[in-house]
């Protein structure tokens, strides 16, 4: 088995773990999660080629959509709702 499929596992477990959490305390680990999630992307692309990449971006998007609009209308300076 490739690295970066035990690497995406534990992350998936990890996101779980983290999603059972109260809400005040998802936002660390889940930055954390964020932020590493493009890079074990790329390295499944590496080793399995775009389509996989693509479909590991469709889930990430999937999973991370609200935060993904919530920066999104931010940094286009459009209204944010609290």
């Amino acid at each position: 088995m490739e690295d970066s499929v035990l690497f995406a596992a534990l992350w998936v477990v990890a996101a779980t773990i983290v999603a059972m959490l109260p809400m005040r305390l998802q936002f660390p680990p889940g930055i954390v999660l964020f932020v590493s999630a493009p890079a074990l992307i790329v390295w499944l692309g590496h080793d399995f080629g775009w389509f996989v990449s693509l479909l590991a971006s469709a889930a990430f998007a999937s999973m991370f959509r609200n935060p993904i609009r919530h920066y999104w209308r931010r940094w286009t300076g459009r209204e944010v709702r609290e």
